[in-house]
């Protein structure tokens, strides 16, 4: 492991002008900011530095930042926010690629109410089955469902040809203590048995682009990428050409119960991803 652990973010802060943040294991635990997250957002105001919390959220942006409002996450501690689901909110407005302009408008919808704004405003018709549907949204379970819950669903649109839009591309997501299932685990099981789907999030390109021209910052070796997801956060940053800061209390906290050396170097070594850094919290 070529990763060096660092205390605090103020060891490392002069290197960038510009953070991309996580939320769900960086800033918010679930329940509540994580512990030292608000005064290391203040201490980067301070110093003048760009920030844009890029979220794999399947909801539009300015719900997700409502959210982090009404948790204790003030507008004046951030620049910007994205999320994978204003993306694909936006891909569904527009119809501006293939893909997109071939699904149809009658949607079967994997997610619970609270998402039901990623059906609004884009001229599509929701049905309650997938023999009706001419393809799938999936932003992920409401609750506590397991995978296998999906199987039944996901063989009968497969055996249709429907093609899935994955709003959520995060397996679980830590609620405090608890782990539960997101879309991309749903989305993964699709591809696994044949099925197409369209990822929209981290780690992909897209969301990244979209960061950096909200950041305004032209040189990558100044931003650094804030995340508690190998397999998303890490990836994603390494693809996209920027540092990274692993936070190692998210959601393989279990795994890495101490931060030793040797249990991140396994850790990363799973997914062939490495952190420029890590952390144990969010904290200046």
């Amino acid at each position: 492991m070529t990763a060096h652990i660092i205390g605090g973010l103020r060891e490392i802060a002069a290197r960038y002008d510009g953070y991309v943040l996580d939320l769900w294991g960086v800033l918010f635990n679930g329940q509540e900011p994580t512990p030292g997250a608000l005064d290391a957002l203040r201490e980067l105001r301070k110093a003048g530095k760009r920030t844009v919390v890029l979220s794999n959220a399947p909801r539009r942006a300015h719900l997700v930042e409502k959210r982090m409002n009404e948790i204790g996450i003030p507008q004046g501690l951030y620049d910007h926010v994205h999320s994978s689901g204003e993306e694909t909110w936006q891909h569904l407005s527009k119809r501006d690629d293939d893909f997109y302009r071939s699904l149809g408008t009658a949607c079967y919808h994997i997610g619970p109410q609270r998402d039901d704004n990623m059906v609004e405003g884009v001229g599509l018709r929701r049905v309650a089955s997938v023999e009706d549907a001419d393809f799938i949204l999936n932003t992920g379970p409401g609750g506590e469902e397991k995978l296998e819950d999906f199987e039944p669903m996901l063989q009968a649109a497969h055996r249709r040809g429907l093609k899935m839009v994955c709003a959520n591309p995060d397996l679980v997501v830590a609620y405090g203590d608890k782990l539960f299932l997101c879309g991309g685990s749903i989305a993964q099981r699709y591809e696994e048995i044949g099925g197409t789907v369209r990822w929209h999030g981290k780690p992909l390109p897209d969301v990244y682009e979209t960061a950096f021209k909200l950041l305004g910052i032209a040189d990558k070796r100044r931003i650094l990428a804030v995340g508690d997801s190998i397999r998303t956060d890490i990836a994603g940053a390494n693809a996209a050409g920027i540092d990274s800061l692993f936070v190692a209390t998210g959601i393989h906290a279990e795994e890495l119960s101490a931060i030793e050396p040797q249990r991140l170097a396994a850790a990363f070594g799973a997914h062939g991803e490495n952190p420029t850094t890590v952390i144990d919290y969010f904290k200046w």
